[in-house]
């Protein structure tokens, strides 16, 4: 008998455990892949960057005509509840809203549908010794997905055979480039080239999506005054840049140190990797310190 889960989820107005959580078969999210998605860090039981992932998710449910199910004061008690019904400190939400339950199949859906609402929280791990230490293998592969990028949408067919591409081919992931030769991002997260101590990356866009991390990232760079540009990259780039990245809400900015069997500078993770590992960690520490704060006033 498989012992109950700890978890609990969130359903449409139900707290329930998440083994428990169940969808209509007629939700358009399951027959159309009809919603979007957020993924959001937790460190000290403090949510990280809220305001900007609930603002990327208004935008997601605003581009596709999804109904938002909640306003945010709902969305900032909702969220902080789940987060405090589990023990780690440092988690993960994952949020999903879809168009709703459509009896009827039809690719043109109803206007009167009420959205599905589904949170859930899992750990928050950190990256791995072996990936600190030695970075990541990477391929270039074409990019097969839709023109739309920039929406978080959970109709991800296309990058989870992307992502087993790669890792037939003896990779971890890959980078996406488009048939005009421009790199777009990963297979779920965007790209950082570093050459000659500046920092490169592509400019937001229809073809990325406008991850959070590298909003972060443009702001640290900022603060301390490192060299940055929003430039489109090509895959010439990737294979003469000193160091690349690749970053995202769980695992910031991961170094890649192979790139179609070839190593990315010295083969090791990069003096400016290391630097802005130091500037995520302060980052951090600052932001649980200020909620804690905030908190205790």
């Amino acid at each position: 008998m498989t012992k109950a889960s700890s978890q609990i989820a969130y359903l449409n107005g139900d707290f329930l455990p998440i083994e428990k959580a169940k969808i209509s078969t007629q939700d358009r999210g399951f027959l159309f892949g009809d919603g979007v998605y957020e993924v959001i860090p937790v460190y000290g039981k403090h949510i990280f960057t809220l305001e900007a992932h609930l603002n990327r998710l208004k935008r997601s449910l605003q581009e596709t005509a999804i109904l938002n199910p909640l306003t945010d004061e709902e969305w900032y008690k909702l969220l902080n509840k789940i987060v405090h019904l589990h023990s780690w400190q440092n988690q993960y939400l994952y949020i999903q809203v879809t168009r709703g339950i459509q009896l009827q199949r039809d690719h043109l859906p109803n206007t009167d549908l009420s959205p599905t609402l589904y949170i859930y929280t899992n750990p928050l791990k950190p990256l791995d010794e072996a990936i600190l230490e030695n970075g990541i293998h990477v391929i270039t592969l074409e990019d097969i997905r839709w023109l739309r990028c920039d929406i978080k949408a959970i109709t991800l067919l296309p990058n989870i055979m992307l992502k087993m591409a790669a890792q037939q081919q003896g990779a971890q992931d890959a980078v996406l480039i488009k048939p005009d030769g421009q790199v777009a991002e990963g297979t779920s997260n965007n790209v950082f080239v570093v050459k000659d101590k500046t920092l490169f990356t592509p400019p937001n866009g229809p073809q990325i999506l406008p991850g959070i991390t590298r909003s972060v990232i443009l702001k640290m760079a900022k603060d301390h005054q490192i060299n940055l540009i929003e430039a489109p990259l090509f895959q010439k780039d990737l294979e003469t840049a000193d160091e690349i990245w690749l970053t995202s809400s769980t695992k910031n900015a991961v170094p890649v140190t192979q790139l179609n069997n070839q190593a990315i500078g010295n083969g090791r993770p990069g003096d400016i990797w290391q630097l802005f590992q130091g500037y995520f960690d302060n980052e951090i520490q600052n932001f649980i310190e200020q909620a804690e704060n905030k908190r205790l006033t």
